[in-house]
């Protein structure tokens, strides 16, 4: 009885990190759209987020360019390949944050009313772990520097505040969406 219980609790701690690591992807790429437009709207180029990004395992040459080219009049330089590398890093950390809510969210048991405001202070809090521990951290770990280090005040404190609480609002809106379908078949059984 005891391994069968123990099973049941990894099946459903490892449903809840992957149903997390899912959401968290998605989540992400809400964020970074975000991000996209207000570099567009501030001036900084529509890619220079996903150069940006990439600027932990990239040279930051590209994200500079994108910026100097935006300040030229061209906001949608891109440089293809450290785009992309921008882009799975960004869902790749999304990923995680999302494992870790999905997890969270497993011990709570919360209804649908509670999904978003949850998932909204949980933006809030992987705004303030990212801008004063994991991006100094990775920066210091891949000798990224300051471009890294220092995302959050290049991006614009208040840009990067609302890219996070977007994430959590997202992560939110996705696992409320997983509980409503997930309500429909006991609803449907009750009705017959």
């Amino acid at each position: 009885m005891t391994s069968a219980v123990q099973t049941s609790r990894r099946a459903g701690v490892g449903g809840a990190l992957a149903a997390g690591a899912v959401a968290g992807a998605l989540a992400s790429i809400a964020m970074g759209m975000y991000a996209m437009v207000a570099g567009l709207v501030n001036g900084t180029g529509f890619f220079t987020p996903l150069h940006h990004i990439a600027s932990l395992w990239a040279a930051p040459d590209a994200m500079m360019g994108s910026m100097e080219a935006a300040m030229g009049g061209n906001d949608f330089r891109i440089t293809a390949g450290t785009a992309v590398l921008g882009a799975v890093i960004h869902m790749m950390t999304g990923a995680m944050y999302g494992a870790v809510f999905g997890l969270v969210l497993s011990r709570l048991h919360l209804g649908r009313g509670a999904l978003l405001a949850t998932g909204l202070a949980y933006g809030g809090l992987v705004f303030v772990m990212s801008a004063f521990v994991g991006l100094p951290l990775a920066a210091a770990i891949f000798d990224a520097g300051d471009p890294i280090s220092n995302m959050a005040e290049m991006a614009g404190w208040t840009t990067f505040a609302v890219e996070h609480l977007l994430f959590g609002l997202a992560l939110g809106a996705l696992f409320s969406l997983a509980h409503r379908h997930a309500d429909v078949p006991a609803q449907t059984a009750v009705a017959r």
